[in-house]
């Protein structure tokens, strides 16, 4: 139930984001937007996947993902302030996209992301999704 949580948590707080009319950033940075973007996305994207077995898991979390970028860019259409740019939602499939494939192909990655902190042994609710993963 707690993996359920966190990505609700996360697309919850995207939502809250795109209903302000600004956002802090660093100032002068160009491009910056674009980083966030493809950054919290792909982190969404590696909490949902986490949900899930395979690769049908993977592809199905990118296009879930794609899908809350269109309908984020969509919903800022509606704050003052703010505007629909196609590039944001390409950085959020793309950052979406690189995280999924990270977490599939690269048993490294994905062991680190299943270690605990404090305890430094794996959790036990992903063991079976990280085997499935990695064995196809």
């Amino acid at each position: 139930m707690r993996a359920v949580l966190w990505p609700v948590i996360i697309a919850a707080l995207i939502f809250l984001a795109s209903s302000r009319s600004q956002i802090a950033g660093p100032v002068g940075v160009e491009g910056f937007d674009k980083v966030a973007h493809f950054s919290v996305y792909g982190l969404l994207a590696t909490l949902v996947v986490r949900l899930g077995r395979g690769w049908k898991a993977a592809l199905v979390s990118v296009l879930l993902v794609s899908v809350y970028g269109a309908s984020d860019e969509w919903h800022q259409g509606f704050t003052p302030g703010r505007s629909v740019e196609l590039a944001d939602w390409m950085a959020d499939t793309f950052g979406g996209a690189l995280a999924v494939a990270l977490y599939a192909a690269w048993p490294g990655y994905r062991r680190r992301l299943e270690t605990s902190v404090t305890s430094r042994q794996r959790r036990v609710e992903n063991v079976a999704a990280v085997a499935t993963v990695s064995a196809r």
